[in-house]
């Protein structure tokens, strides 16, 4: 017996609630170093309506791919609502992946159209012989549509502008229609496509307005700096239509020097991003104050922060720190280290220590860290396999034999090792992959980097590991040390002896000019794997 409405969870109910009680509310969208564009969310609605219209008119269908390659500004969010409104998936493509993975996402996703921002054609140029089903390449530019050798290329301004504003929605969509796609940023093969639905995307946008997660409310002005084609920017483009929060959306090619004066001018109460940017952040601030006393919480993600930025954060500043855990595959937010109550009186050190986890699961998502001997007791210590499962959590790959290696038995197996801490907060120690097995006891890399990014002159670390004839394997350390730094091997050693076991401690530490990095400035460790024996000379093998 049905005994509640059957209401389905869609995102035009979204964009609709912002046309009529948002209507006021402000988006302000960086497109170029000269130009910001202020919107009102009733003029968004609008722009939404003649883009979803000009779409159709170009032959977009229900089922449709229509992919974005674009930075975060207004026209990609009105693609955002636009596309799945109509019944077609939007596909975000990762504008920082290689020319061969965009090219093989594109075709694999089988992109019926692709929208472009301007100072991205010609990447797409580069690699339009190799694209077998774009039909139409709309490109999204303030001026007039640019020169490009781009095959039945069009304005994404020229088609709003002969567009109805009222065009209407069809209201036949299901909740579980497929509402978005992105690939993960593949660290080993191809990317693996993930898609969203409506009722995902809905009810993550829900759980982001929670007062333990971002609590992302009307009263807030939103910034992601997390790029809106990759993993839907956190969630937080959503979010903010359904709260109706102001947006504040940094285009390309943006600074820290930009980020901190968007902060101040805009009076940003919440923003998102990886480490490396709050990095950069305050750095920049130790040069030029600015006044951050708007913001309410900086969420983290995508690599672990050092202690040490996250209580520079929390004390100088007066900013709390969050740390998120989530990925491609999650939509992507299952967790983050939102104080309890009964923290509120922990010493600094002790706050800073839950802030760097990846906190507690989110409502509607169920956690569990498993190992040979079932379920790990909540101890902080004994390590598994993390895994997922919820309203928000894939249950496939998109057409890849993959997916029998990640969704076994309801659950996503993640590929994080992870322990519990007493407070039921989930610390991930590493990579199932990355995992340090020496003398036959396991050693966290993601600990040893921690440690060594708590020193004042280390930047970044990453550990991985090497051969040993005796111990089967040994952490290798390779660090990159901030600007004039002198730091010795010796004194890291000596700094690191205080922090973890004695055996923990690396064979030995490497300088480097950088690490490499994903498109999404996660460490590529296995490209320092792959340079080993550039990166290490020393090591021997045999």
């Amino acid at each position: 017996m049905v005994v509640m409405m059957q209401t389905p969870l869609l995102l035009v109910d979204m964009l609709k609630r912002a046309e009529t009680y948002y209507a006021h509310k402000q988006i302000i969208s960086r497109t170029s170093d000269k130009m910001i564009h202020r919107l009102t969310y009733a003029q968004w609605g609008k722009r939404t309506r003649k883009l979803a219209h000009a779409l159709t008119k170009l032959g977009m269908e229900k089922g449709d791919k229509i992919a974005s390659f674009a930075w975060n500004q207004h026209r990609h969010l009105e693609a955002y609502f636009a596309v799945p409104c109509s019944g077609a998936c939007l596909h975000m493509v990762n504008i920082r992946l290689s020319p061969e993975h965009i090219s093989f996402i594109i075709n694999h996703a089988e992109d019926k159209m692709l929208i472009i921002d301007e100072d991205l054609v010609p990447i797409i140029e580069e690699i339009q012989h190799e694209l077998k089903t774009v039909e139409h390449f709309i490109i999204m530019a303030d001026g007039e549509l640019p020169e490009t050798t781009l095959p039945n290329a069009l304005s994404y301004e020229q088609l709003l502008a002969e567009a109805d504003e009222t065009f209407e929605f069809p209201t036949d969509l299901d909740e579980n229609t497929v509402a978005g796609m992105c690939y993960t940023s593949a660290t080993t093969g191809n990317p693996k496509g993930v898609e969203y639905t409506h009722r995902a995307l809905v009810l993550h946008s829900m759980m982001l307005s929670m007062a333990d997660t971002f609590a992302i409310s009307e009263h807030d002005t939103i910034m992601p700096i997390v790029p809106m084609f990759h993993a839907n920017a956190w969630g937080m483009p959503y979010a903010g239509v359904n709260a109706g929060a102001n947006q504040v959306l940094v285009g390309p090619q943006f600074t820290n020097t930009l980020i901190l004066d968007m902060i101040e001018q805009e009076k940003v109460t919440k923003t998102a991003g990886v480490p490396t940017i709050w990095l950069g952040a305050e750095q920049e601030m130790e040069k030029k104050p600015r006044d951050l006393s708007s913001l309410k919480g900086v969420y983290v993600g995508g690599s672990a922060s050092p202690k040490g930025l996250i209580k520079n954060y929390e004390q100088k500043y007066n900013i709390p720190y969050i740390t998120v855990y989530g990925m491609t595959e999650t939509t992507p937010i299952v967790a983050l280290s939102t104080y309890m109550s009964h923290m509120d009186d922990w010493d600094i050190e002790d706050k800073v220590a839950a802030r760097a986890t990846q906190g507690l699961t989110v409502p509607g998502i169920e956690s569990s860290i498993v190992n040979e001997n079932g379920e790990v007791p909540w101890d902080g210590e004994t390590m598994g396999e993390l895994r997922l499962r919820g309203p928000w959590i894939a249950h496939e790959y998109y057409r890849d034999e993959r997916t029998a290696d990640a969704m076994k038995d309801g659950w996503l197996y993640t590929g994080d090792i992870a322990v519990r801490t007493k407070d039921g907060f989930v610390k991930i120690t590493d990579r199932t992959k990355d995992l340090i097995k020496s003398g036959g006891e396991w050693i966290s890399s993601v600990d040893l980097e921690n440690g060594l990014m708590s020193h004042p002159e280390v930047f970044e670390a990453a550990v991985i590991a090497i051969p040993h004839p005796k111990w089967q394997e040994r952490p290798l350390a390779c660090v990159v040390v901030k600007e004039g730094s002198t730091v010795t091997k010796e004194e890291l050693m000596t700094f690191l002896e205080g922090q973890v076991a004695k055996w923990w401690l690396p064979e030995d530490i490497v300088f480097l000019d950088e690490i490499p990095k994903t498109s999404v400035g996660k460490f590529l460790k296995a490209k320092l794997r792959e340079n080993i024996q550039e990166i290490y000379p020393q090591l021997t093998f045999g």
